[in-house]
Formats: structure tokens, sequence, C-alpha cells
């Protein structure tokens, strides 16, 4: 043991009792090599410990300790409730030590994207994204896309409905728009941020039913909760988000869904297809996680091994049942062949529609 100032504490000094003329007479030559000795051992020492940290960096040991995933939205949105959803599964089964989850709301998840791409080589750092953001990167004119980072993996989807007030007069998805045909810019809108999925839809749906989509009134919000105060303050006539949103006010009575935008029914939702009511609308809203630019092929591997041991959980397992989401678990090539041809489908949407 050695004191701040290199000196031996009196305590070990006086350990041994030696006669003082061999104390003595062995001072000398002791002191040197005692200062070489433990000098050998501390560069061994510290020699060991960097080898681990470098040796444990390139393992994505590390990424078990700390990792931080950002919800690029609002609280109480689809992205917010997915990501802390996969926090959960995480803690519960101890897959990474300390999981948090930041908010970066703001213009389809473009904001917390241009953020993402500042944060180059940072492993410990995942972001939620969609289907909606390669909307929202389109629309906006987004300088940053997903070219500017690492797809890690697609986790699940979900089907977009289209809700009304319960006291609303429309029954129907036919009675809705009839009305909205009689006053397009009278008849607001509430969803998702511009460009988002909820856009589209509604976009799409106006294109069909000869409604201009440029009279279309749309307010954009960035979280399924703020859709929600829109329409029951009565500032909007109609909503259009993922079904999870709007379970709770559903199931209270306080809202009614119309229609669900998917192409059949599914099980568990009480609610018509738009296409089985005339209307040929039909998109999926998936999301997944991508990870930093700048990372280890090693990082990439274990971010990967990361989110695959926390889908398989029984309480993730949970979390897509509760909140009716489909298992489509995409990782490696497949996934970025997927990215492409979504992000071609969405931008051709994007240009027909006139957004």
């Amino acid at each position: 043991m050695v004191t701040p100032d290199g000196d031996e504490p009196a305590t070990a000094r006086d350990a041994v009792a030696v006669p003082q003329g061999a104390a003595a007479g062995r001072r000398g030559p002791r002191g040197p090599v005692a200062l070489v000795v433990y000098g050998v051992v501390v560069a061994l020492v510290v020699g060991w410990a960097l080898f681990s940290s470098v040796r444990s960096a390139h393992t994505g040991q590390d990424l078990r300790a700390n990792l931080t995933l950002i919800a690029p939205a609002g609280a109480g949105g689809g992205w917010d409730t997915f990501t802390r959803e996969l926090q959960a599964a995480m803690r519960a089964q101890k897959i990474v030590n300390n999981v948090q989850v930041v908010n970066i709301p703001g213009a389809g998840g473009t904001i917390g994207l241009g953020k993402f791409t500042t944060m180059d080589a940072q492993a410990d750092t995942l972001m939620t994204t969609g289907s909606v953001m390669i909307g929202a990167i389109e629309v906006n004119d987004s300088p940053v896309s997903l070219e500017d980072v690492r797809p890690l993996a697609r986790v699940s989807e979900e089907y977009d409905v289209i809700v009304v007030p319960a006291d609303s007069p429309y029954q129907s998805i036919e009675d809705l728009v009839a009305d909205w045909q009689q006053d397009p810019a009278g008849f607001p809108w509430t969803g998702g941020s511009a460009g988002g999925l909820d856009h589209l839809i509604i976009a799409d749906l106006a294109l069909l039913n000869g409604v201009p989509v440029e009279d279309v009134t749309y307010i954009p919000k960035s979280g399924g909760a703020e859709a929600i105060q829109v329409l029951t303050s009565g500032g909007a006539k109609a909503a259009v988000s993922g079904f999870n949103e709007f379970a709770d006010q559903i199931e209270a009575g306080r809202m009614r869904g119309l229609a669900i935008v998917a192409p059949e029914r599914v099980e568990g939702i009480d609610m018509p297809t738009l296409v089985e009511q005339g209307q040929d609308v039909v998109m999926t809203n998936w999301r997944g996680l991508l990870a930093p630019a700048g990372i280890t092929d090693e990082q990439y591997a274990e971010l990967q091994q990361i989110i695959t041991e926390t889908v398989q959980t029984p309480e993730w397992q949970d979390a897509m049942e509760r909140n009716k989401w489909s298992d489509v678990f995409l990782t490696g090539d497949e996934l970025d062949v997927f990215i492409a041809e979504d992000t071609a489908q969405i931008v051709a949407l994007v240009e027909e529609v006139g957004l």
C-alpha cells in the first residue's frame, strides 16, 4: 500500500520489528528495489485495466450498463409508449442495468433525428423510428434522413383508426365523408405530425373521395394525448392515430371508432375496416430502432443482441398483446431492403397527394 505522496504509511512500516542495525544496513538498497517492483506492478495493473476497458468497449459489454432510448415525440403517444415498453422489458429482465427514456418531440420525429445524427459513435444511445418519420422527412424537406444513421431493427406494427367524439352525428365513414365533401375547409381533422402516417391517411382518403387535398384542414400534434385534447374540446371533428392511443377513450365511451386502416379486421378490435366500407385505404404503422452512425460493427451486433433478447421477454410479449401490436421483427440486410421499399412507397404517396 502506498500513500498519495509515495511513502508507506507508519502502520505498514512498523508491522515487522527488525534489529536497528540490520534495518540501517539494508535501508539503502531496499528503497530503490521496492520502488522498481512497485512501478512494475502498477504498470501491469494499469495496463490490464486499459486492456479490459478497451476489450469491454469492443465486445459491447459497456452497453449493458447504461442505455438511453430516445422517443422522438411527446409523452403519451405511440412512439413514447413503444419506447417505454421496451425500457420496462429491459429493466424487468436486467438485460441492461440502467435504461432511461428521453423525449425529443417535434416535426414527425425529424427534430429528434436531427439531434440523433450529432451523436456520432455514441453506441449507448438508440432512437425510436418508423413509417411516421419517413413521411415527415419528405414533407418537411428534412436535411437529415435514415441514411445518416444505422437502422437497427423493425420491431412491431399497428394500424391507425379513425375516431369521433361519442356525441358526434357520424355513425359511419360514409356519414363522415358525405359531410366532409360539403365543406372540406370547415371540417377539421387532428392526428400526429404533419407528413406522418395519420396525415397521409387523411390525404389519401380525401383524394379517393374528390376532396381537394389543399382544402383539407389538419391540426398536427406531437402525440395522441394532444390529439385527444383537440378532439374532446371541439377543435376537430375527427381524429386519426394508432388504436392504442384512443383505446381507453373508446372503452370509456367518450369516443367512437368508425374504421381501422387495415386490410382486414384485427382480432381484439371491434371496428370495421375502411376497405369493407368502400374506402380502399390501407397503411401500416411500423416502429423500430436506430443506432448512431460511427459505431463499430461489434457494438452494432451487441445492440442487435440486446433488442433481440428484449423482444423475447414475457414483459414485451405482454406489451404486444395489451397494445394490439403485431410482431414484425426484422434486422440485417432484410431490414435495409424493407426501409428502402417503404421509403419509396411513402415518398410516392406524398407526391401523389401533393403534401
